[in-house]
């Protein structure tokens, strides 16, 4: 698998996610918002140190990296915004939105354009090496970021589920 195509897995996943905090009862708020919280958090991480950093090394990928980073840290803000005990108000829900609306878009930019001009920067043997190292890094980051929610496990296939679920 290239690092496109595990990206652009982690990336459905997050559209699911994101999806679904929009729309699910506001009692089950909080357990979606963390799975989602984790998997941004985890897949930033690996993204930026197997995909942003070897972009950042060429004069091309400069400027699209810029802008990538930057959208990973304002959608962390958004994510701090949520990280409040009372998930039920209708200003969380509009900030759910919000986030919801950054992450698709951020995503849809990604996949249309960061892609293309990472595709012709980097080699097809870089890319299936790339692809391996994100995916161990990323299952490696949902651990650590899922261990500070009791509420949250790694499967073994290195998804991130409720505890004992």
């Amino acid at each position: 698998m290239n690092i496109f195509e595990a990206l652009r897995e982690s990336h459905e996943l997050q559209r699911s996610l994101c999806r679904r905090l929009v729309r699910v009862k506001p009692a089950e708020r909080d357990a979606v918002f963390l799975m989602l919280k984790v998997e941004l958090e985890a897949h930033a991480a690996a993204e930026e140190r197997f995909l942003y950093v070897p972009m950042l090394m060429t004069n091309p990928g400069l400027s699209s990296s810029r802008h990538a980073l930057a959208e990973h840290h304002t959608i962390e803000e958004l994510c701090e915004d949520l990280s409040v005990p009372d998930k039920r108000t209708a200003d969380w829900l509009e900030t759910a939105k919000r986030l919801s609306h950054k992450v698709h878009h951020h995503l849809r930019e990604e996949e249309r354009k960061f892609f293309q001009v990472a595709g012709k920067l980097i080699s097809d043997a870089d890319k299936r090496t790339l692809g391996r190292s994100y995916l161990k890094d990323l299952v490696h980051m949902r651990q650590h970021y899922a261990q500070a929610y009791k509420s949250l496990a790694v499967d073994r296939d290195g998804a991130v589920v409720m505890a004992g679920g």
